[in-house]
């Protein structure tokens, strides 16, 4: 059991003295095999890294992330968010709303939430100024919103999560429907209560003409578009994830040229930025997929499920304890790190408990969700800083606690009502 907790505290420590997440892996699996293994483990990450580029499945990743760049760079979200905020503005909090719905609608094209939040912060943060918002709450809003992007389908990170425990993408990608509207939902609606004790957070509200909102209206249809080819596209049952990425490629590239913005630049920036995004997520997976191969290899994996299996808890005091580990390690582990490590451990343990995968599956993300905006490692957090360029980040930090509490709420809400997220996996086929 030393040897696992020793890895884990090496893993922290490279981690928070910012050695990349890949090496940090890599090295220690080969630490680990040189100590502890009669065998020559690193041979086998040839065919690790073999069997993990040629599946059909993660090829969706690229896809809808150049989904997301084309929509961005194509001004799709900027028209989309212009739109929103016609329709939101009377709401006691106005803009903020706008950052959570948009983050909701772009959300439901891009799969990333890192893209989400990038996305909405670079259209929203300059409003904050002209409109006298909290910058604080406005920044905290937009990280929040930007989580939204791996729990509204189509996500990234349910694809992963799939391909690692071998559970339908498909009832996946529904389950995080009515969840995924339900926390947009609460974030708003903590927006409206902050904004309503203390108006100043947020701007006067402003009219807006009933012409104005109609006319918006149809900046609003390419996402909807969109989103009804990728989700449609798999729930007809003609496409799988992977095939309906890339019709919604095609579709986001055919709206691109109608409303006169396709170019040879932009399609060249959206391939650059989809390789940056792809080659970042491909040498994480091949590293902690090498790294779970030399701890299963020496035994580590078994020790620790029986570890936390004869903890002497209930079903649900042992979910409690899962909880508690992802919100912990969500403070220094990058979450699709997280993630790819964790999953091989835990998820044996939770299926055997009694858990339903896909239920489990949402509950991850919405924990995965928390830790993106929450320090040090909060990756949202420093989007958002990073778009802000000025000020510093504890404000980002502050403005986002109140979110991370409407995760946790949302966390309890699917323990006491798992059927929120079963009942439409349920009626698909």
């Amino acid at each position: 059991m030393w040897v696992a907790l020793v890895s884990l505290v090496f893993l922290i420590t490279l981690l928070l003295i910012s050695v990349p997440v890949a090496s940090t892996m890599g090295v220690l699996g080969m630490i680990l095999e040189k100590l502890f293994s009669p065998f020559p483990l690193i041979r086998a990450i040839g065919d690790v890294a073999w069997s993990e580029n040629t599946s059909f499945i993660l090829f969706a990743i690229p896809l809808f992330i150049l989904l997301g760049q084309i929509l961005l760079k194509s001004n799709i979200a900027e028209d989309t968010y212009k739109a929103v905020d016609k329709w939101l503005s009377w709401i006691p909090g106005g803009l903020m709303h706008a950052n959570i719905m948009t983050s909701a609608f772009f959300a439901a094209t891009s799969g990333s939430s890192v893209a989400t939040a990038a996305t909405i912060g670079t259209l929203a943060l300059p409003q904050a100024k002209k409109y006298k918002y909290n910058e604080s709450l406005f920044a905290g809003s937009i990280a929040a919103g930007g989580t939204l992007g791996i729990l509204i389908p189509p996500s990234i990170n349910l694809i992963v999560y799939g391909f690692l425990t071998n559970t339908s993408i498909p009832k996946l990608f529904v389950a995080g429907v009515i969840p995924g509207i339900m926390l947009a939902l609460l974030l708003m609606g903590m927006i409206f209560v902050l904004c309503k004790i203390n108006p100043s957070l947020g701007t006067t509200k402003r009219d807006v003409s009933w012409e104005d909102r109609l006319k918006a209206l149809p900046d609003l249809v390419p996402i909807f578009v969109i989103f009804l080819i990728v989700i449609g596209s798999i729930y007809g049952g003609f496409a799988t994830p992977t095939e309906s990425a890339a019709m919604g490629v095609i579709a986001a590239i055919i709206i691109t040229a109608i409303k006169g913005n396709l170019s040879f630049e932009l399609m060249i920036e959206a391939i650059k930025g989809t390789m940056r995004s792809t080659g970042m997520i491909m040498i994480i997976l091949l590293a902690a997929t090498y790294l779970n191969f030399v701890l299963v290899s020496l035994g580590l994996t078994d020790m620790l499920q029986h570890f936390i299996m004869n903890l002497g808890l209930s079903k649900y005091g042992t979910l409690f304890v899962v909880i508690g580990m992802y919100i912990v390690l969500g403070f220094f582990i990058e979450t699709l790190s997280m993630m790819v490590l964790t999953i091989p451990i835990i998820y044996p343990i939770i299926v055997k408990i009694g858990f339903d995968p896909i239920w489990f599956g949402i509950v991850l993300i919405l924990l995965i969700e928390t830790a993106l905006i929450t320090p040090p490692v909060g990756l949202n957090l420093y989007v958002v800083q990073g778009v802000r360029g000025e000020g510093s980040i504890k404000d980002v930090i502050i403005g986002s606690i109140p979110f991370v509490i409407m995760m946790l709420l949302m966390i309890v809400i699917l323990i006491l009502f798992p059927n929120i997220s079963l009942w439409l996996p349920n009626r698909v086929s």
